[in-house]
């Protein structure tokens, strides 16, 4: 068994997008294993987006990291070593191990994966984003077949969870995604109606004409993940009942360019008029639905009836650079480090 532990350490408070200096690489002794605990050696790591909010020392749903501390987020490993019931050495498990090499996890925090998909597969379209996803596309966007949705960061793990669910139910599914290449792969790999690239359009007026064309009937679902120009672009296009789960709002994630209160009038009336029903949701809050998001989707990923992409950065130490580049659109498919 190795003897040494090395961990990806917030260094410093970041302003803006975060930036090399703001991580720092730190290395000690294993921890010993209590009464109750598992230590596993970490295989993949899981980087997302919400990440960059922990980096902050700001109220929310979730504590911030402390400076020094360990940079959080989900893993997959096998057991080391054991000292609870029902977990066993060489066991394949997943859980909040943060970025490091090693975790020392209550037992209570695990979960045992099946060894006959991929390991990466349980921090994607099998894991939080995939929930993510499935959750607030049934609880939230209520599909209904003939209408239309659109969704920003299309070919990222949430985004072609939610396209291809709302594909299957029927509806005329619209991505919008940054580059030729993904608005490609939204298409042919992930079965959406039509896509838009958000970078041939520098203001919300320009993207909001090419989402008239890729939606004539009006948008009926905007899945919010994203913020920014789309979200000022989509909703003048919102039909009279129209749903809008949010989930997260990337492109504000560094810092808002003022407070936005010149065009919160015009939103807010937009809510009113159409009767908009716009829910914020934390996953968290639905995690006790893991088990049948499992049930039902697993068999589909495991047939090829969803499709996934995965972006994998080789080494811990990747870990950084590929967090600030997935923050710019950098990634294609679900982010993961691979140890």
């Amino acid at each position: 068994m190795p003897d040494t532990l090395t961990r990806i350490a917030l260094a410093r408070r970041p302003h803006g997008l975060p930036v090399p200096e703001d991580f720092s690489v730190e290395t000690g002794a294993l921890p010993e294993v209590g009464e109750g605990e598992v230590l596993v050696a970490v295989t993949h790591l899981s980087l997302d987006p919400y990440m960059r909010g922990r980096m902050d020392d700001v109220k929310s749903y979730a504590p911030s990291v402390e400076i020094g501390g360990t940079m959080t987020g989900q893993g997959v490993g096998r057991v080391l070593k054991s000292r609870a019931d029902g977990v066993s050495a060489g066991e394949l498990v997943t859980g909040m191990t943060g970025w490091a090499s090693h975790a020392l996890l209550p037992s209570a925090g695990l979960r045992k994966l099946d060894d006959r998909l991929p390991a990466s597969t349980a921090l994607g379209v099998l894991g939080m984003p995939g929930l993510t996803g499935w959750v607030g596309l049934k609880e939230y966007g209520r599909p209904k077949a003939g209408q239309t949705l659109v969704i920003g960061a299309a070919t990222g793990p949430v985004g072609s969870m939610v396209g291809q669910l709302a594909k299957a139910a029927g509806m005329r599914t619209v991505a919008v995604a940054g580059g030729a290449e993904k608005c490609r792969l939204a298409v042919e790999t992930y079965g959406f109606d039509a896509a838009v690239d958000h970078r041939a359009h520098r203001d919300a007026a320009s993207l909001r004409q090419a989402l008239a064309q890729a939606a004539p009937d009006g948008v009926d679902i905007y899945w919010e993940n994203v913020g920014g120009k789309l979200l000022e672009a989509v909703m003048p296009l919102m039909n009279v009942g129209g749903r809008i789960p949010v989930c997260g709002m990337i492109s504000w994630y560094a810092g808002m360019d003022g407070d936005g209160s010149d065009r919160l009038p015009g939103l807010w009336r937009s809510v009113l008029v159409k009767r908009l029903s716009v829910n914020g949701f934390i996953i968290f809050d639905h995690w006790d639905r893991l088990p049948e998001f499992l049930a039902e989707v697993t068999p589909k990923v495991a047939s090829g009836e969803i499709a996934y992409l995965e972006d994998t950065a080789q080494g811990l130490e990747t870990a950084p650079a590929a967090f600030i580049a997935m923050l710019q659109g950098g990634n294609t498919g679900k982010q993961i480090v691979a140890l």
